[in-house]
């Protein structure tokens, strides 16, 4: 029997190429195989000099590849290549469906190792200049999707956190601002909406929680929303 690969699920981080960690950029370099997210942009797949690409693409709302034919093109690829990479969007151990492959490869005795990257929520607090913490002001973050599997129920509770980051938060931000102001939240707390971030065509809104509630424009790329008092700008804060 020929020996299995070894597969590395690795974090491509918010999307610009050169915030990838040196680690994922070798391997993408050395890689037989790079199966990847939708949200991967064509500059960082230039980083994979010498492997074969496909695209295993799943956006929100869109027709797309199911997670269990991932998995199984995953099992395949190892059994085909020696080095084969994950790459997905953002960190893999954060809303990236890590848990279904990397049981789906332990299941067949695949090696598997995961290399981060760096979370939007991150990085677009650094896009921003906006601090996700603030010293006697906000000591707790809750990262949140509206998201669900199909046994979940369709509004979950939203978690009781100083700042609330809202991944893939384009269409479902304006009930979560609806919940919060139910809630009691005030309502002009400040929020700050990232589209693309790191990228070319980045966008960053700033408005309150009835804003919000009001509803988004439909964006072009994905959306983090931010809530709390922490992204109140500061005083010669320009941007």
């Amino acid at each position: 029997m020929a020996a299995l690969g070894k597969v590395y699920l690795v974090g491509a981080g918010p999307g610009a190429a050169d915030l990838i960690t040196v680690r994922g950029a070798r391997l993408l370099a050395q890689a037989d195989v790079v199966l990847y997210d939708a949200l991967v942009t064509s500059e960082m797949l230039e980083l994979c000099v010498r492997a074969v690409q496909i695209s295993v693409g799943k956006r929100s709302g869109q027709r797309s590849m199911a997670q269990t034919l991932i998995n199984e093109q995953l099992v395949e690829c190892a059994r085909k290549y020696a080095l084969v990479v994950r790459l997905k969007g953002g960190d893999p151990m954060l809303f990236g469906r890590a848990d279904e492959e990397l049981r789906a490869l332990e299941a067949e005795g695949i090696e598997v190792e995961v290399v981060p990257g760096i979370t939007t929520a991150v990085a677009a607090a650094a896009a921003t200049k906006q601090p996700l913490t603030k010293r006697g002001l906000a000591r707790s973050v809750a990262f949140f999707t509206s998201s669900t599997a199909p046994d979940e129920p369709d509004h979950p509770a939203l978690p009781e956190t100083d700042t609330l980051v809202q991944y893939m938060g384009g269409r479902e931000a304006a009930a979560t601002a609806e919940r919060l102001l139910a809630e009691g939240r005030r309502a002009d707390l400040p929020v700050v909406v990232v589209e693309n971030c790191s990228r070319a065509d980045e966008r960053i809104l700033r408005l309150t929680l009835t804003d919000l509630a009001r509803g988004l424009e439909p964006g072009h790329g994905p959306v983090l929303v931010m809530m709390g008092e922490a992204l109140a700008r500061r005083e010669h804060q320009t941007a």
